[in-house]
């Protein structure tokens, strides 16, 4: 089967390149490109958040993982498989994240807090719905903890 996703748009970042912690250092707006007309982010702006789905293009094939790994190389972490962690080496490099909408403006959603790098292209963007969050306790294990310190603040 083949699955072909046109983006609806581009990220503009003040970060350019790959890095793993920091990301509320940075300003991001999600640019629709000229297919789309600005209503279709009406409304948009009355929510808190929204889900940003971004393909992470500049991550070679030759680097996409397929196995268990050490979460960023880190030998004090367990070796996991790629679905159970969120690194960028995925099969079909999918990004996940969830940003504060800062402001709508026409063509274009001001984010805080995307991790994704300037020019990556935009698949989707949907509101955040409190209800399509996790329903009971959300569990993890510690490595993750560890890991996601310094990923949005210091």
């Amino acid at each position: 089967m083949t699955i072909v996703l046109t983006p609806i748009g581009v990220v503009r970042s003040t970060r350019a390149t790959i890095e793993d912690d920091d990301w509320d250092r940075e300003t991001a707006s999600l640019v629709l490109s000229d297919a789309f007309e600005p209503e279709a982010l009406a409304g948009l702006d009355t929510f808190s958040h929204v889900e940003v789905l971004f393909h992470m293009d500049r991550v070679p094939e030759q680097k996409i993982e397929t196995a268990a790994r050490h979460p960023r190389n880190n030998a004090d972490w367990p070796k996991v498989g790629i679905f159970a962690q969120r690194g960028k080496n995925r099969p079909n490099r999918i990004g996940l994240s969830v940003c504060r909408v800062l402001a709508v403006e026409g063509r274009v959603v001001h984010v805080g807090g995307l991790d994704a790098i300037d020019g990556s292209p935009i698949l989707d963007i949907k509101p955040y719905v409190k209800q399509f969050g996790p329903r009971g306790d959300v569990v993890e294990p510690l490595w993750m903890d560890e890991l996601m310190r310094g990923y949005y603040e210091k």
